[in-house]
């Protein structure tokens, strides 16, 4: 029986499960550059070039390791350009008996999948990705279990008795779940932080740059300096150094922001998890490992460790039980456009000029930085969600849609409601001037709300907490902001919200709400 395996470009997995029981004597694997995928949203240069190179270096791997690969470039005159049209001609080249392949990370390319078999008339194994902790039946049964909330912290208790991570028998190290609140120091400029190694480009790579600078001018972001390693090899390297170097003050530092630190002590490592490269769990298992050992802290490592088996699969397990539909949601009812700036980095705001800037020339940007700036201002000038949720999707090296959109539409921006943060995160300049430097080189004044020189993102906050009373004043974590704006003399909440009213007419007057 003729086997035919395609292996998707977040899927650079040498024990996927496709390939697990095959035998490469009867098997031929398909991988596939397609049009539709680097441009159903405008993905950022250094994005797009790092998932083909790392393709590319995949089936080198593959066919080191005795596979036969059949490889369509992006270039390929015949290329469809889908990768249904690609299954299509693969079927026609190979007159394979059977399809099996992984299932999809995404919604889009799930439906592509399920069709095949009607399609092309052989039938088609879908395997479930077996790189996750949770399966999709182990989130439902949880997520249905007469819960009221979907308490990411919950279900990161069930990953950790499930997994063993970090457990003493039956009971937490350290006697505490989560060490957050250990994790919230600011870092001082004269840090010496070690930094991520850089992988200058090889041949395959240097053709890749070559081929996106030529097909994707208009897209955002640079592909100056390209540094990402593209193997698993070099991946693990990658890893190896955070562990050695970094780990040990990550906990400490991970919320922190520096003007012109664009790495600080992230592992920046989550491009190799996404796509395949690295596996999550092994790298939790190694943090706790460094732990045991003595050589980081506690704190570091649940952090870490949290990140993985945490967030990561409570927004997977969202992602598919919510359903195709959820990336429309808008409980605020948010439509402003973001402003053109968010392409260019172009703005007299200091914060989001540092966030902006690193996310055009690296596709990356920290956790903290995507939340707590970028995200806090598209949340406080009322943006479109999805808009939103489509920059993230575009700018972001580690952005697929099964963990982007969640985190983006439901935790940054509340466009579900509360279904995945239980309150909107939002903040005034204060958090970003204790959290960073920001504030000390910026024109304007992080302390002032009103006049030409005040911090936008005070105003705007209590604009956010006014406009949304009806919708948010019974949010029991919103008690307190809405005490305090009830406290506020009435002359001081009309300036406030003229401040803001001003901002926004002049955002909105400039049209630079495009890209």
């Amino acid at each position: 029986m003729k086997t035919l395996i395609p292996v998707l470009g977040d899927q650079l997995t040498m024990t996927l499960s496709s390939l697990n029981d095959a035998n490469p004597a009867d098997t031929l694997v398909l991988m596939m550059e397609v049009a539709d995928e680097t441009t159903y949203v405008r993905h950022h240069k250094r994005k797009i070039a790092y998932i083909l190179s790392a393709m590319r270096h995949h089936a080198d791997a593959l066919r080191d390791a005795g596979w036969t690969v059949d490889y369509v470039t992006l270039d390929d005159p015949d290329n469809s350009g889908s990768f249904t049209g690609e299954i299509a001609r693969a079927v026609s080249r190979h007159a394979p008996d059977r399809i099996v392949v992984t299932e999809a990370g995404e919604w889009r390319v799930a439906a592509m999948i399920d069709a095949w078999e009607t399609l092309f008339g052989i039938p088609v194994d879908i395997r479930p990705d077996t790189r996750f902790v949770a399966t999709h039946a182990e989130f439902d049964d949880w997520a249905n279990d007469g819960r009221v909330e979907l308490t990411m912290e919950w279900f990161y208790r069930v990953m950790r008795r499930k997994t063993g991570l970090l457990m003493d028998g039956d009971k937490p190290a350290g006697d505490r779940w989560n060490f957050d609140k250990d994790n919230r120091k600011p870092a001082k400029a004269d840090l010496l932080m070690p930094g991520p190694l850089s992988f200058p480009p090889d041949a395959t790579t240097r053709a890749v740059l070559d081929l996106v600078a030529a097909r994707f001018a208009d897209h955002p972001g640079s592909l100056h300096a390209f540094d990402y390693a593209v193997t698993a090899v070099d991946a693990e390297r990658q890893a190896a150094a955070f562990f050695a170097n970094a780990l040990p003050q990550f906990g400490d530092y991970e919320d922190a922001m520096l003007t012109g630190e664009r790495h600080l002590w992230h592992s920046i490592l989550s491009p190799y998890i996404n796509s395949g490269l690295l596996d999550p769990l092994d790298l939790c298992r190694r943090a706790e490992a460094e732990y045991r050992a003595g050589r980081a802290p506690l704190n570091s490592v649940e952090g870490y460790v949290r990140q993985i088996i945490g967030w990561r699969e409570f927004m997977r397990g969202i992602y598919w039980r919510e359903g195709p539909d959820y990336v429309n949601r808008n409980a605020l009812d948010h439509h402003r456009p973001l402003p053109g700036w968010y392409w260019t980095g172009d703005t007299d705001m200091h914060c989001l000029a540092e966030a902006i800037g690193q996310t055009l020339d690296t596709a990356h940007a920290h956790h903290i930085q995507r939340l707590m700036v970028t995200g806090n201002f598209a949340l406080l000038i009322g943006a479109d969600p999805k808009q939103v949720h489509e920059w993230y999707l575009e700018v972001y090296i580690d952005a697929y849609e099964w963990v982007e959109l969640p985190n983006t539409l439901g935790m940054s921006q509340f466009g579900d409601g509360g279904l995945v943060g239980s309150k909107p995160y939002i903040s005034s300049g204060a958090y970003i001037d204790r959290m960073s430097d920001y504030c000390g080189q910026c024109r304007y004044n992080v302390k002032k709300r009103i006049g030409d020189d005040a911090c936008p993102f005070n105003a705007l906050y209590w604009d956010f907490i006014a406009r949304h009373e009806d919708t948010l004043g019974r949010n029991r974590r919103m008690a307190m902001p809405y005490r305090t704006w009830a406290k506020q003399p009435e002359e001081a909440k009309a300036d406030t919200r003229a401040q803001a009213a001003r901002f926004l007419s002049r955002l909105d007057a400039s049209g630079d709400a495009g890209y």
